[in-house]
């Protein structure tokens, strides 16, 4: 069927009818009187050839076409109702939905956010912070961005920066130490992440001591934790010199290890939209403008 000689009005008509099953409230949605709205179903049925509607005591019901015809109908109707709400101001805004890995969020996007909303003030962008266990698809979510080594089954990855992780602790412990080796009496605070400690002292040539305590699933509770003095946490600097610059964490020592690196993803499966693609660039500008200290 060529485009211009879609029904419109019709397929509306017969749209509004499907979804309420009944002639008057799906005229009264759509303004018009119950004889008219009936009068457009009809010629869409002679126009098909089939019926749509088998009409009972209480109203209607979909005919094995109908049915098949009505959802297609309120999808695409929903889909363009959708993308002309996205139009204010002269404008086109596009909702994009990005999954962040807390530490992520608050130790380097956060801060950044404003130049973003400057720079495309046509996206709106609404951030769901995570414990880098996400699912895009279960979490409706166009983007997200996690820690790890870039290979997730069914996703696009695009690496925005590397993260090395060094032992960091509050200034009055760090005050106690010489050296690496006298790390091997304080207390190690342990991340979901294994082998990490015993990776740092072997590149010291050390032998990594018995790990106690609680196990925790976010950096920034690690830091937390190491910031009030319950010992010494691997974490990524460059994620967190804002608690640097407060005086509640430090760096001790200059060896760190490479742990992975903070990836943008999306579904392999789904187009990237304009907006997706204007955060993916800005992200890569701002990691490129200002490269992170590793530590």
């Amino acid at each position: 069927m060529d485009r211009p000689n879609i029904p419109l009005n019709a397929l509306r008509a017969f749209e509004a009818a499907a979804r309420h099953l009944t002639l008057s409230k799906a005229a009264i949605e759509l303004c018009v009187t119950q004889a008219a709205l009936s009068h457009q179903i009809r010629n869409l049925e002679e126009r098909l050839g089939v019926a749509l509607f088998r009409r009972v005591p209480r109203g209607l019901v979909l005919t094995e076409e109908g049915a098949a015809l009505a959802p297609v109908l309120t999808g695409s109707l929903d889909l363009i109702g959708a993308t002309l709400d996205r139009f204010s101001g002269g404008r086109y805004h596009e909702a994009l939905h990005v999954g962040v890995v807390g530490t992520f969020a608050t130790g380097w996007l956060i801060p950044r956010l404003a130049r973003f909303e400057a720079a495309h003030p046509e996206v709106d962008l609404r951030i769901f912070a995570n414990n880098n266990r996400v699912s895009i698809p279960g979490e409706g979510l166009d983007l997200a961005i996690r820690f790890g080594d870039g290979s997730w089954h069914g996703l696009q990855a695009t690496r925005i920066m590397d993260a090395p992780l060094a032992p960091m602790c509050a200034p009055d412990r760090a005050r106690t130490m010489s050296g690496p080796q006298a790390m091997l009496e304080q207390p190690l605070l342990r991340s979901y992440r294994t082998g990490e400690w015993e990776r740092w002292f072997a590149g010291l040539g050390l032998a990594c001591p018995p790990l106690r305590g609680p196990m925790l699933d976010s950096s920034i509770a690690l830091a937390d934790m190491a910031a009030e003095g319950h010992g010494i946490a691997l974490l990524p600097p460059a994620l967190f010199g804002h608690w640097t610059d407060r005086g509640r964490l430090v760096t001790l020592f200059d060896h760190s290890i490479a742990a992975g690196a903070y990836w943008l993803t999306r579904l392999q499966s789904r187009p990237e939209t304009s907006g997706m693609r204007s955060f993916r660039e800005w992200l890569c500008r701002e990691v490129a403008d200002q490269p992170p200290a590793t530590g």
